[in-house]
C-alpha cells in the first residue's frame, strides 16, 4: 500500500521571494487529494519537489510504493517524440535507462561496419538482459494494454506513431492509462483532466474513485473535484492548509478559516496595543518610583516575549482578476459558413453566427473544433466551401496549447511594450497596471515560457483585451485557470460587447452559453438545443 507524506516543505524563488513554507500533509492509499490555489501560488513547484525534481529550502517528502508523475505539458507535445518515447517518459527511471542503453546497442548493430563485431553483439546481449532485469518486458505488456485502451491499436503498431499526431486528449488518456494501470502506488497528476472531452473526464472521475493508489492532483475542474477528491490541500498565503472533507463544502471551510484567522489576528493586535500602552504608562511612572521601575522592566519583558512569539498570520489576500473585454459593435452577421468542410475532419455544414451570440462548440477530441477556431482566426487550415466574417469583425484567438514561439525568451513587460499586430505598445507604468489587473504584476519580469499554465492563460486573455478583438475565439480557456480567474473570465464575457465562440469541455463554463454547436464523431456538424456535452 502506497503513501506520500510532506513535512515542513519550503521553497524560495531565484529572485529571493518565498513561494511557500511549512507545507505538511499526507496522502494515503485510496486517497485522492486535490491541490488547489491561485495560479502562481506554487502548486506545480510543490509537485516538482515531491517528485524530487527540485530541492526544497526546508523540509522533506517521503513516498512509499513507487512514485509516478504526469507533468503539466502532457497534451501539448508537438515535437518529434513517438508514443514509445512518451510512455518511457513516465516509466520508472530503471526502465528509461535500460531503454536508452538498448536503443544505443540496436543502433550500433545497424551500422554495417560494426554489425558482425563481437563486442557490439555482446553489448546488445547485455542490453537485452538489462532491459529484462529492469522490467522492460513487463512494461511492454502494460503498454500494449494501454495503447489498445487509449488509441485502439496494439503497442507494436502504435509505438512509432508521432505524439504530435495525437490530440491533446489522446495524449492525456495514453499517459493516464499507463499510470493508473502501472505498478507505482503513488501518483502525482498535474492537470490530468485538461484536453479530455466530457466522456474522458467522466472516465477519469470513475478511475480516480475506484483506484486504491495514493493520488495527489492539481485540477480546476470543479465537477471532477466534487466527485473524486477525498481531501483538499489549499496553497495560499505562503503556506498550505488541509480540508479533510471534499470539495462541496471546501468554500465554506475556507471562509470559516479566514474568519478565524482574522479574529485571532484582531485579538493579538488588541493585546499587543494593551501591552504597549502599559509599557508607555509605566515608563513615565518609573522615573518617580523604584517599585514602578521594576514593574516597567517586567512589562518590557512581557511585551518583548509577546512580540517574539509572533503575530498570528493574516488571512490570505483574495486574488482579484479584472478583465476588461470591451469589444465593439460589428455587422449583424458576424460569421457565415456555407458548405464549409475542414478537409478530412467533417462533412460540409452551414452556419450563421450573429453579433452578440455566445456559441459553445462541443464534441469529441479530434473532431476538428480547434481547427475550426484557427480557420476563423485566419490561420492556414485546409478546407472546402466558404466562410466569411462580417463587417468590423476582428478575430482574436486564445490558443489551447499556449504555444507562442514569438514570445519565448521575452518578459511580459517586453511583450506589452513592443506591441504587435493591431495591439499598440505601452509604457512600463501602463503595462504594469494592466498586468496588475490580471494578478501578473509580480511576474512582469518573467519570461513567458517560465510562467505557469494558468498565468500564461491569463496573459493571453489580457492580450485579447488589448487587441480590440470583436470576435473572441476561445479554445479551452478555463483549462489552466484557477477558480477565481475562471469566474472573472465568465463575468467579463457576460459584459463583453461582441461575439464569442468557445471550444470547451468545462461543464460549468459551457452552461453560461446560449447556442451550442456539436461536432459529432461521424463528421457531421449540427446545432443542438442545450448543453448536453456528454
Amino acid at each position: 500500500m502506497g503513501f506520500l507524506e510532506a513535512s515542513g516543505l519550503a521553497y524560495r524563488l531565484d529572485n529571493g521571494r518565498e513561494l511557500f513554507r511549512d507545507v505538511s500533509f499526507r496522502v494515503g492509499a485510496g486517497d485522492v487529494v486535490a491541490l488547489v490555489g491561485d495560479n502562481g501560488a506554487g502548486k506545480t513547484t510543490l509537485l516538482r519537489i515531491l517528485a524530487a525534481e527540485l530541492p526544497p529550502r526546508a523540509g522533506g517528502a517521503t513516498a512509499q510504493g513507487g512514485l509516478a508523475v504526469m507533468p503539466q505539458f502532457i497534451g501539448s507535445v508537438r515535437d518529434d517524440r513517438t508514443v514509445r518515447d512518451l510512455l518511457l517518459a513516465v516509466a520508472p527511471r530503471a526502465v528509461r535507462d535500460a531503454a536508452a542503453s538498448l536503443d544505443a546497442a540496436e543502433l550500433a548493430l545497424m551500422d554495417d561496419d560494426r554489425a558482425d563485431d563481437e563486442k557490439t553483439q555482446l553489448r546488445y546481449a547485455d542490453a537485452l538482459t538489462a532491459w529484462g532485469e529492469a522490467g522492460g518486458y513487463q512494461a511492454e505488456v502494460l503498454w500494449d494494454t494501454v495503447t489498445v485502451a487509449a488509441l485502439g491499436a496494439p503497442f507494436d503498431i502504435a509505438r512509432f506513431r508521432e505524439v504530435r499526431t495525437l490530440s491533446g486528449g489522446e495524449q492525456k488518456r495514453l499517459v493516464l492509462e499507463a499510470l493508473l494501470r502501472g505498478p507505482e502506488q503513488v501518483l502525482l497528476l498535474d492537470e490530468p483532466d485538461n484536453y479530455l472531452d466530457v466522456p474522458g473526464k467522466r472516465w477519469l472521475e470513475e478511475r480516480l474513485i475506484d483506484t486504491g493508489k495514493a493520488v495527489l492532483l492539481v485540477s480546476h475542474d470543479r465537477e471532477l473535484l466534487a466527485r473524486a477528491a477525498t481531501h483538499i490541500v489549499t496553497v495560499e498565503g505562503g503556506t498550505a492548509w488541509v480540508h479533510g472533507g471534499g470539495f462541496r463544502d471546501w468554500h465554506e471551510a475556507r471562509l470559516a478559516r479566514a474568519e478565524r484567522m482574522a479574529e485571532l489576528r484582531r485579538r493579538w493586535d488588541e493585546k499587543h496595543e494593551q501591552l504597549r500602552e502599559l509599557v508607555r504608562s509605566l515608563q513615565r511612572a518609573a522615573t518617580m518610583s523604584d517599585v514602578m521601575a521594576g514593574r516597567y522592566k517586567a512589562a518590557q519583558t512581557r511585551l518583548r516575549r509577546f512580540e517574539e512569539e509572533g503575530a498570528p498570520p493574516l488571512p490570505p489576500k483574495e486574488q482579484r482578476v479584472k478583465p476588461r473585454l470591451r469589444g465593439g459593435r460589428t455587422g449583424i452577421r458576424a460569421i457565415t459558413c456555407e458548405s464549409l468542410e475542414l478537409t478530412g475532419l467533417m462533412a460540409p455544414f452551414d452556419l450563421e453566427v450573429f453579433f452578440g451570440d455566445r456559441v459553445c462548440v462541443l464534441g469529441a477530441n479530434g473532431s476538428g473544433k480547434s481547427h475550426f477556431l484557427r480557420l476563423l482566426a485566419g490561420d492556414p487550415v485546409r478546407h472546402a466551401g466558404t466562410y466569411r466574417l462580417g463587417a468590423r469583425v476582428v478575430p482574436g484567438l486564445f490558443a489551447q496549447t499556449h504555444q507562442h514561439p514569438e514570445w519565448e525568451g521575452r518578459t511580459l513587460l517586453d511583450v506589452l511594450h513592443r506591441g504587435e499586430g493591431g495591439r499598440q505598445g505601452m509604457d512600463r507604468g501602463t503595462a504594469t497596471a494592466a498586468l496588475s489587473r490580471y494578478g501578473l504584476a509580480a511576474s512582469a519580469e518573467q519570461r513567458f515560457e517560465t510562467l505557469s499554465g494558468g498565468q500564461q492563460a491569463r496573459f493571453q486573455v489580457l492580450l485579447l483585451e488589448l487587441s480590440g478583438a470583436t470576435l473572441l475565439l476561445l479554445d479551452e480557456p478555463t483549462d489552466n485557470l484557477d477558480l477565481v480567474s475562471a469566474e472573472a473570465l465568465q463575468q467579463a464575457l457576460e459584459e463583453y460587447t461582441g461575439t464569442v465562440v468557445a471550444v470547451t469541455h468545462d461543464r460549468w463554463f459551457a452552461g453560461s452559453f446560449d447556442r451550442f454547436l456539436r461536432f459529432e464523431q461521424d463528421g457531421t456538424v449540427a446545432e443542438v438545443a442545450s448543453v448536453s456535452v456528454g
